[in-house]
């Protein structure tokens, strides 16, 4: 150790208290009593003591003189002996130093006489002037003390270091003995009043004194804690820095070491018993943050803790944060880090921070113990109650508390929770942000040190969660532990039962919130997760993005980090606000549509259901919209995420679909259940009437975007890439896109397309982008409709004048899908196929043997029965559907797909106007009629001549004829029905009757007609006697032909009885030969 120089205290005294006589054993007290001074009371009022009252700095030389008598005792002074016959037990007069702790500490409680006060001053002053002080002080501690210290004022001031070395177990650190231990530190109690007792702080901080506390009078320690206040200025000097920075590291090891606080907290410590621990040492009962913990306690239980008090904790408590070197624990286990990383930060509570920066693991990884320190040092500074404890955060954040927080009381723990709300918004400041999460952090791993969730969770936490008192701990329920099962409480169900008080759950969704802004905040997490999080997510530094991260790799995280992930996901389903930044991002969505769902206070999933449902409303920017997408990409890994849908079909799922996890797989089971149900007509449907109703909201959601369907978005990713590049997701926009490239997908894309459409054609509900754009219509329209003919509905009002031309475009492209039978079941039109059920297998078989599991017939079927219409062969219920067909195909021929195929590139070549036309009304059709000789390609002319053929069999399916003929049909055919060609047969006996008259328009259009059919007659004879027959009867000429056929056999007939009588005339008369 260095050499200690001699300093005036009053070490004697206290070492002649506790130790054995000295040379010629003579006991400590003889020696006191014969190195005292016997003080002139009216020197002392006259010269030092009013120099020391009014804040001077007393001269020794002003001192009265010694009296060096060998029994001197202060009992027997008059100025004190009505003050001590008063208040010091009898015993103790014979004792100075007794006499002196008796009146030094009853002093606080009732007045002294002021005599007797300058009395007791200028003894402790003026006997730490005494050299046999200082040899005394070498005697008893003398294997701290150096053999060469013979320097005045510093002896007292080399032990202090040297306690303080031992306790921070510096390198070179001298061992102290317990009664060294305890004389230095009562020296240092008994100096605690006035600044000129500590005579070598005294001599090192006189001119900052001047500087600083010029105006403040000395006793009571308040020059001490002015210096305090001004130890980090730049104008302070080192000396005097060190001297203060060594008495508040005294502070630390015993609180009597400062008076201001000694004595405005001892009637509470008495009152909360701080001090009656026997169990446990009087070094450590004495400690600061002992008493900090002890009455912080008190104060987190309601208890009552004097405001006189409680302001000299909060400036002690500041005083731990500002400097990391006052707290043993810290210098001890943090050099390593303190070295690394955090050099040259020591003042206004740098270094501390930078140490909880490095706790977070921003900068590296951090010792155990250094971890251990550094949670406790927050315990005791217990800044989550006030951020002004806290210098550093508090001139970070000053001027975001100044904007964002100016609405709560300056020093209210609510501060931080505010600063929390803001944080990465644009009213927070970056060095702000970073020393806010540095402290949260730590707060976060102790559910104590928010003193909001404390107070409003403490009863609840000991009822569940066996929590024990504020600065009590336990390694069974460690602090972390308790957060974790009051969350877990606080999101059950009234029949689980055991659940948190109203104002306990706020404050944990509170801080639900909070910890969703980082994943670090979250204490388990982390622990859990921290090989995952650097193995998948090192490069995902944006806030919220650790967490996504996590969720996106899910079913590869190792199983312990797995169930916390799953957990917090399933919680977040439940109350989606926990999602902090998600929230921010939706506020405009959530006041325009979902404000009233979001003022409940239990949200039970219908939040998130509400964003889904708008989630292209223009009030959704890209950040809610990406956000709510993940969100429903998270949830179809485990049905458990979707709590709505997991509360009202988890009895559902355990019986009808164990063992399935995923929410896709449970979905497709449920509804495949209810599917079966329904077309067996079972009485009673096995999924319950709640489950139902969820499913489809399940199902709907799902149809929104590709994604969504992992099954269709896994066989399709190939093709999504190369052919629906540019498109966006949602919408259902690159779903759309694959069905208007179905021919062009792969072979496992394409059977997954289909199935989706054969699902939407029998639900068209869940058809996302009929449902979208046909949105208006439905409600004009289709109000009354059941969801499953919604298609129908629109279809039957797609010729409308109201009718919206981009919803008339989307039934138009339903209608082509429908008419393109895929499969030999036709389930993308399931009205057909129920219809023509018994005419498909009975005229169209040849078909449907060629077909294989998977081929595109592109409408052959739909053709096949087009034929049979025509010759008038179907039964009446599929008669009824093909006209429908017929009618809508007519008008716009892209509803019939193979004309499509065959007369592509005609259309172009022959009919480009036409074609292009927006609306169309079947000029393409009549084009191709028109120009039927024209047509060179033998496919698209076969197509057209079958379109004159079905046009024969009903008006209504040539539109351009049914129109020019109207008024016709209306004045000459009303009482005839339509259907079977009846109407066209009337029209052309009107024709060829010359006393009717038709309008222009009708009798050109027939004569066109006729010409046509004749055409086609040639062209396409008839393939047999059915086709004949069918010709025949269709003919415009149909009676003159039958006439002709009747007279040939009138005339067959009477040539056949001609040539049987000469027959039989002939044979008779061979006979009679």
């Amino acid at each position: 150790m260095a050499a200690c120089r001699r300093v005036p205290l009053l070490l004697l005294m206290s070492v002649f208290l506790y130790m054995h006589p000295i040379r010629g054993q003579k006991s400590a007290n003889s020696v006191i009593a014969n190195t005292a001074v016997r003080v002139n009371i009216q020197a002392q009022n006259q010269a030092a003591v009013p120099a020391a009252v009014n804040g001077g700095s007393p001269v020794v030389a002003a001192s009265p003189p010694r009296r060096r008598t060998s029994g001197w005792k202060l009992a027997e002074e008059g100025a004190c002996r009505e003050d001590l016959t008063r208040l010091c037990p009898k015993h103790s007069w014979n004792n100075n130093l007794a006499v002196l702790e008796c009146l030094q500490d009853r002093k606080e409680e009732t007045e002294i006489a002021a005599d007797c006060n300058h009395l007791l001053w200028n003894y402790k002053l003026n006997l730490t002037t005494d050299p046999k002080f200082e040899s005394v002080a070498v005697e008893v501690c003398k294997t701290t003390i150096s053999d060469d210290v013979h320097s005045q004022g510093e002896v007292i001031a080399c032990l202090e270091k040297g306690l303080v070395r031992e306790a921070e177990e510096q390198p070179g650190a001298h061992a102290i003995r317990p009664d060294c231990k305890k004389a230095i530190m009562r020296v240092a109690e008994l100096s605690s009043d006035d600044f000129h007792l500590d005579r070598y702080l005294y001599f090192s901080c006189r001119e900052d004194r001047e500087r600083f506390c010029e105006n403040t009078p000395a006793g009571e320690g308040r020059v001490y804690k002015c210096l305090f206040n001004h130890k980090f200025e730049e104008a302070m000097s080192e000396k005097c820095r060190e001297a203060l920075t060594t008495r508040q590291k005294l502070i630390t090891q015993d609180y009597k070491v400062s008076y201001s606080l000694a004595k405005a907290c001892k009637t509470d410590l008495r009152k909360y018993r701080c001090s009656m621990d026997t169990n446990m040492p009087r070094a450590r009962e004495a400690r600061l943050s002992y008493l900090l913990l002890c009455l912080e306690s008190a104060v987190h239980r309601g208890r009552t803790v004097s405001g006189e008090c409680q302001g000299e904790m909060l400036d002690y408590r500041r005083m731990l944060m500002e400097d990391f070197s006052l707290s043993p624990e810290i210098v001890l286990h943090c050099r390593g880090e303190i070295e690394a990383h955090c050099s040259g930060l020591h003042r206004k509570g740098r270094t501390l921070h930078c140490l909880m920066r490095v706790g977070r693991g921003d900068m590296g990884t951090i010792d155990n113990l250094c971890q251990k320190a550094l949670q406790t040092l927050i315990q005791e500074a217990d800044p989550g109650a006030d951020y002004r404890i806290d210098r550093a955060l508090n001139e970070a954040c000053e001027s975001v508390i100044q904007t964002a927080c100016k609405h709560i009381r300056n020093g209210d723990p609510m501060i931080l929770s505010c600063l929390m709300e803001h944080l990465y918004t644009e009213k927070m400041v970056e060095d702000c942000e970073h020393r806010l999460l540095e402290l949260q952090y730590f707060i976060a791993r102790d559910w104590k040190l928010d003193p909001i969730l404390y107070k409003k969770c403490q009863g609840d936490a000991s009822r569940l969660c066996h929590a024990h008192g504020w600065n009590e701990t336990s390694e069974m329920m460690p602090p972390g532990a308790i957060f974790s099962c009051l969350y877990r409480h606080a999101y059950r169900t009234e029949e689980q039962g055991r659940r948190l008080s109203r104002d306990c759950k706020v404050e944990v969704q509170r801080i639900l919130h909070q910890r969703a802004l980082d994943v670090k905040l979250d204490p388990e997490l982390q622990r859990r997760c921290m090989t995952d999080l650097g193995k998948w997510c090192s490069e995902k530094t944006e806030s919220g993005q650790e967490l996504e991260c996590l969720q996106d790799h899910l079913e590869e995280l190792v199983s312990e980090c797995r169930d916390v992930v799953g957990n917090l996901t399933e919680l977040a389903s439940e109350d989606i606000q926990i999602e902090t930044l998600l929230m921010r991002a939706c506020e405009p969505v959530i006041q325009s549509h979902c404000h009233e769902v979001a003022d409940n206070q239990i949200d039970t999933g219908d939040l998130m259901e509400c964003l889904v449902q708008n989630k292209h409303q223009k009030e959704m920017n890209d950040k809610c919209a990406v956000g709510v997408t993940h969100f429903q990409l998270v949830q179809i890994k485990d049905f458990r995420f979707s709590y709505k849908f997991k509360m009202a079909c988890k009895e559902d799922v355990l019986k009808l679909c164990p063992n399935i996890k995923k929410k896709v797989d449970v979905v497709l089971c449920l509804s495949t259940t209810v599917r079966n149900d329904t077309l067996q007509d079972v009485k009673e449907q096995r999924v319950s009437v709640k489950c139902r109703k969820q499913l489809r909201v399940e199902e709907l959601e799902m149809s929104e975007d590709v994604r969504l369907e992992p099954e269709l978005y896994d066989s399709c990713k190939q093709d999504i890439g190369r052919l629906c590049q540019n498109v966006a997701f949602g919408n259902a926009q690159v779903i759309e896109c694959l069905k208007e490239n179905k021919r062009q997908l792969t072979q496992r894309c394409h059977h997954r397309v289909f199935k989706l459409q054969e699902v939407e054609m029998m639900d068209p509900e869940l058809d996302f982008q009929l449902m979208r754009v046909c949105k208006q219509m439905i409600r004009r329209f289709c109000t009354e409709a059941d969801a499953k003919n919604m298609l129908q509905c629109l279809k039957q009002n797609k010729n409308s004048e109201l009718m919206d031309p981009k919803c008339k475009q989307m039934i138009t492209k339903r209608q082509i899908t429908q008419n393109t039978a895929h499969n030999m079941n036709y389930r993308l039109n399931p009205v057909l196929r129920k219809s023509c059920k018994a005419d498909i297998p009975k005229f169209c078989q040849s078909i449907l043997n060629k077909a294989t599991g998977d081929s595109e017939l592109e409408g052959q079927v739909v053709s096949c029965l087009k034929l049979k219409y025509a010759d008038q062969r179907l039964s009446p219920d599929c008669e009824d559907q093909i006209r429908v067909i017929l009618q809508e195909s007519a008008l716009d021929y892209r509803l019939d797909p193979q004309l499509q195929i065959h007369c592509t590139d005609e259309i172009s070549r022959l009919c480009p106007e036409e074609a292009a036309a927006q609306e169309q009304t079947g000029q393409v059709e009549e084009c191709l009629k028109v120009n039927l000789l024209k047509i060179k390609v033998e496919g698209c002319k076969k197509e057209v001549l079958n379109i004159l053929k079905e046009s024969k069999a009903d008006i209504f399916v040539d539109p351009v004829l049914h129109t020019a003929c109207a008024l016709d049909i209306k004045h000459q055919c009303a009482a005839i029905p339509p259907g079977r060609g009846r109407q066209m047969s009337c029209l052309m006996e009107a024709l060829q009757d010359k006393r009717v008259r038709l309008q222009p328009e009708c009798k050109k259009r027939l004569q066109d007609r006729i010409d046509m059919w004749s055409y086609a007659a040639k062209v396409a004879p008839a393939e047999g006697f059915s086709d004949l027959a069918m010709q025949v009867m269709t003919s415009p000429s149909k009676t003159y032909i039958l006439a002709m056929i009747g007279l040939s056999l009138c005339i067959l007939f009477l040539f056949g009885l001609l040539c049987g009588r000469m027959t039989k005339r002939l044979m008779q008369e061979q006979k009679d030969r």
